[in-house]
């Protein structure tokens, strides 16, 4: 209940404060889903927990969860704490249970803000491991661009993935491949509607 309220109370404000829209370039299954995003900045959690009328579960790294009334919100909010540095069983347990009620859960595989010119860091395992076990699409999202107050922005939301046991050991590079994808597919569309 404190999730729904808290959505509903900050959808417009934070709306206006951050316009964003979302292009649909694939399906979102309904049910269970890993979304996988790129992540630029600390207010894209916000974003997709603002954009998405699901109740997802974030995960968010435990250095959070340091402030106990920061700690408390993000618990109300259904943020899961990740350790970056290694994936904790306690962890893929928690996620894999938000897979089992049928739930979506969101995770930005890169493990942290790409401060780089890069389009994409490293890719952390986790990720795939959980689709694979809970049995779950992925699907790739791309945030255009580091949100800014009043400054327009896009998620791109692209084709689920299935992946399959014997995708594990390349559950990585699958990832990180579909999210250059959706991408480029983003890129393309911008240059053919300011080529209209």
């Amino acid at each position: 209940m404190f999730f729904w309220i808290i959505k509903l109370l900050a959808f417009i404000p934070f709306w206006l404060i951050y316009p964003t829209k979302i292009k649909k370039l694939g399906k979102i299954p309904k049910g269970k889903v890993v979304f996988v995003a790129n992540h630029r900045s600390n207010l894209d959690p916000l974003i997709m927990l603002n954009m998405f009328w699901r109740e997802q579960h974030v995960v968010a790294k435990k250095e959070l969860y340091k402030n106990k009334l920061l700690a408390a919100f993000l618990k109300g909010m259904k943020t899961i704490p990740v350790d970056r540095s290694k994936v904790e069983l306690t962890t893929i347990k928690q996620c894999l249970s938000v897979l089992k009620k049928n739930k979506t859960l969101t995770i930005f595989p890169e493990g942290t803000r790409n401060k780089t010119d890069k389009p994409l860091i490293e890719i952390k395992e986790g990720a795939g491991l959980i689709a694979i076990k809970g049995d779950a699409p992925i699907v790739p999202i791309w945030i255009k661009k580091k949100p800014k107050p009043f400054c327009l922005n896009t998620i791109y939301v692209g084709d689920a993935i299935h992946l399959k046991k014997e995708d594990l050991q390349h559950s990585n590079e699958i990832i990180k491949n579909e999210l250059l994808s959706l991408r480029e597919k983003t890129l393309k569309k911008n240059k053919q509607s300011n080529n209209k």
